[in-house]
């Protein structure tokens, strides 16, 4: 006879409802009270109560674990002992636990609960038992004894001890609570008791040892506890003597250096855990240093910073949609992109805060946007009106110039004179974790032996890393994953490529005449009245004046230029005032801007006398660029040197980039290549030199788009035909004469619009980039997407002779 118990199953079946326990286990023998407020609860029990006969017994259920969703295939036969109410008063049932049932298929049966067929497991064991089982049983009871000694469980002692029968005694572990779920299912799943028992029996030992681990870890923990109080105690002391002897020599009381005023601003301070930790650590370096130390200065002063920063102030957001989009547009007209991207911004917070997203993975919702655009559009005010808008505070971080990585990173705490960078002392100004910090001139960071600030700006506008951004100087971590941060610039190829891609890019490309009309009339005019000690309703301008100011006394992407010309203009008005020469309330039209401030500097070209115009010769071209100022419209001048000077090749002048000299080889081998197809004397391109100009010669210029300009200048000069005055081009040309797409789309047409050209030759690849252009602008240009030179040519140049032509070439550079 082995010590192995026999299990059989009985071969009649039983229907039962099923009462499913939510990854919870219940063993035979015992007794759970549970919840009737649960409807599957519920419905089983009440299904077991209709089928009970009276006299028959109690109802009976069958207890199913559900892990997971999942059934177990083993499940435990229970009565209904009674159904009353639990101790907090909700209604419930007490069941008693008998034996395992085996579960089989579905079957139908009264009410809402699940009914299977199940068939009992009938375990039975050998009589007498064996000595090795006695010994299973000795064992575990010794074990259970030592465990329920520690918890002070001694009446159950006693019940454990009474247990005689094998399986009841492996089952009565069910009732440990540092069993997990599996190993409970283990168990109600091992049909064979001796199995079972040991099963038992091994996980209570691992318990106990691992008891005995935590006892005497827990030991040592509470002797260092009782050490450090011991030290507290002695310091307190230590102190108090010190104090003594500082009153009997007459020295003053060291007032807020006394470390344990520190460690008491620390304990009072609301300080996340780790920095708190950090700087008691620090409070005690401070207590141990004497007063000569100069290190007790330099703790004392990273102290004095960690105190002040707000790690757990922040700002509600407004979460006033509809208000911050007015706020926005009556701070600042048009810039549609930007102001749509915060409202974006503020409806994502809003859903998130009402769904409890605040925080998602330790991340808050921050966002990081590069605004680029030319100078003047109001990238810097922008950001002030952002926060507005948010009800967040403020901060402005000058970036232009900046060459020292410490500058954003702070310096160690070892250097003399060592402070937290610019982010940290942002973040201390507003005095609170989630401000609008404005970085301006982003696109000015240089580098030098000190290091790159630009790579120190990785961590911080990156989002999946400045929740944890650490300063050199602060040496803890700092959540900046709350912060909105708005970089400006005015080039975005400044802007390091790894820096760039972690930020939104919202490029403002300037405004439309009508748009500078706008903002004059709303923003400018007001603001200089005010700055010139003038009522509104003192002086006035008439429209017809702030159009002729924005379109021909200046000409830029922004309006800093225009509202210098409207304080000028004020200024005069009331110097004239004062010497009596004008009568206020006065309203100035465009016929008074001459008198009182010049005649205008911008006059279009197609404004101009015939004669006077940049393009009354052949091989003169305009083109379109983009600098850092914005869009705006280049010249390109081509002549040919006399054959007689013996003078060849190509010469290029203008201050021009590789780029773009490039373009300039490939025009002239493109007319070259193909100048008889076009009627061209391409002959003189190989007896006579080339020179190409580009004016405003102190100007860098570089890129690829002016190829088609070059074509067609070059195309002009041979041929004698003129190009056309209200025509202006941007366009990459190939050596097959392929037009090839450019950037910038939007900032040339603008710079068109400004400077009168009517029509305007484009790449047709750019053609979907015409979506992003205002259509005031729009209704004011011809714009022709092309393909090939050919058709650039064809709109450009006018049409002329070809005897004519020859008779009007220039024969001299």
């Amino acid at each position: 006879m082995t010590a192995e118990s026999h299990a059989s199953e009985t071969s009649t079946p039983i229907d039962l409802p099923v009462l499913p326990l939510d990854d919870e286990v219940v063993l035979p023998g015992m007794v759970v009270p549970l919840d009737l407020s649960d409807a599957e609860v519920r419905a089983a029990v009440e299904a077991a109560q209709a089928v009970a006969r009276p006299g028959s017994g109690k109802p009976e259920v069958l207890l199913v674990p559900r892990i997971d969703g999942n059934y177990t295939g083993t499940g435990v036969l229970g009565t209904v002992e009674q159904v009353g109410r639990l101790s907090d008063g909700d209604p419930g049932a007490l069941i008693r636990a008998r034996d395992r049932v085996r579960i089989g298929a579905g079957t139908s049966g009264p009410g809402n609960a699940l009914w299977v067929e199940g068939t009992r497991i009938d375990v039975s064991l050998p009589d007498p038992l064996p000595g090795s089982a006695a010994e299973l049983a000795k064992e575990y009871k010794a074990l259970a004894t030592s465990w329920l000694k520690k918890r002070g469980a001694w009446q159950v002692v006693d019940r454990v001890q009474q247990i005689e029968d094998i399986s009841a005694l492996a089952d009565n572990s069910g009732y440990s609570p540092f069993l997990t779920t599996a190993q409970k299912v283990q168990l109600l799943e091992t049909v064979d008791a001796v199995t079972r028992l040991k099963l038992a029996i091994q996980w209570l030992g691992e318990h106990l040892a691992e008891q005995d681990v935590a006892e005497s870890i827990a030991k040592d923990v509470q002797e260092g506890v009782d050490k450090q109080q011991r030290e507290f105690l002695l310091r307190r002391q230590l102190d108090a003597v010190r104090k003594e002897l500082s009153e009997l020599n007459g020295e003053a009381g060291s007032g807020g250096d006394d470390p344990d005023d520190y460690r008491a601003r620390v304990e009072a301070a609301d300080l996340p855990a780790h920095v708190r930790e950090a700087a008691l650590k620090e409070v005690e370096k401070l207590e141990r240093s004497s007063d000569q130390s100069p290190e007790g200065s330099w703790i004392r002063t990273w102290l004095d910073t960690v105190l002040e920063l707000p790690w757990t102030e922040r700002t509600e957001d407004a979460y006033d949609i509809r208000g911050a989009q007015e706020i926005l547009d009556a701070e600042h007209a048009g810039l549609q992109d930007v102001k749509e991207r915060i409202t974006e911004y503020l409806a994502v917070r809003k859903r998130r805060a009402g769904r409890g997203l605040g925080v998602v993975g330790g991340r808050r919702g921050g966002a990081v946007l590069a605004l680029v655009g030319p100078p003047g559009v109001g990238k810097t005010s922008l950001g002030e009106s952002v926060a507005h808008a948010m009800g967040r505070k403020f901060v402005r971080v000058a970036l232009g110039g900046v060459r020292d990585e410490a500058e954003i990173r702070g310096h160690r705490r070892t250097y003399v004179g060592a402070l937290p960078g610019r982010i940290v002392r942002a973040v201390k100004e507003a005095g609170s974790m989630n401000p609008v910090v404005l970085l301006d001139e982003i696109d000015k960071v240089g580098s030098d032996f000190r290091g790159d600030p630009a790579a120190a700006l990785l961590e911080v506008l990156d989002p999946a890393q400045n929740h944890t951004f650490r300063d050199h100087y602060l040496e803890v971590e700092l959540d900046l994953s709350d912060v909105v941060f708005l970089a400006t610039a005015n080039v975005v190829e400044s802007i390091p490529e790894a820096l760039l891609d972690r930020m939104e890019l919202v490029t403002l490309d300037g405004y439309t005449e009508d748009e500078k009309v706008v903002i004059a009339r709303d923003h400018l005019l007001p603001r200089q009245l005010e700055r010139a000690g003038l009522e509104e309703d003192e002086v006035g301008l008439d429209e017809s004046a702030l159009r002729k100011l924005a379109g021909e006394y200046t000409r830029e992407a922004g309006v800093r230029n225009l509202e210098r010309a409207v304080a000028r203009l004020l200024r005069k008005v009331a110097a004239q005032h004062e010497l009596g020469e004008r009568e206020l309330p006065s309203t100035v039209t465009e016929h008074d801007l001459r008198g009182l401030i010049g005649r205008p500097h911008h006059v279009p070209e197609s404004a101009q006398e015939p004669a006077e115009r940049r393009t009354a010769v052949p091989g003169v071209a305009t083109g379109l660029a983009v600098t850092g100022a914005g869009g705006d419209v280049l010249f390109v001048e081509a002549s040919l040197a006399d054959p007689e000077t013996g003078a060849s090749g190509l010469t290029l002048t203008g201050q021009l980039g590789d780029v773009m000299k490039e373009s300039a080889q490939i025009a002239l081998s493109f007319l070259r290549s193909h100048g008889a197809e076009l009627e061209l004397p391409v002959a003189d391109l190989k007896d006579r030199g080339v020179h190409i100009h580009f004016p405003a010669g102190a100007v860098p210029k570089d890129g690829p788009s002016a190829g088609i300009t070059l074509t067609t200048a070059l195309a002009s000069l041979l041929s004698g035909r003129l190009v056309r005055t209200d025509v202006a081009m941007t366009g990459e040309v190939s050596l097959t004469g392929r037009v090839l797409p450019i950037g910038g789309l939007k900032q040339k047409l603008l710079a068109a619009h400004r400077a009168g050209i009517t029509t305007v030759v484009i790449p047709q690849r750019n053609e979907a980039d015409l979506d992003d252009v205002p259509a005031e602008v729009l209704d004011t240009l011809e714009v022709h997407p092309v393909t090939d030179v050919r058709q650039v040519l064809e709109i450009a140049l006018a049409p002329a002779s070809a005897r004519a032509a020859r008779d009007r070439l220039p024969a001299a550079a």
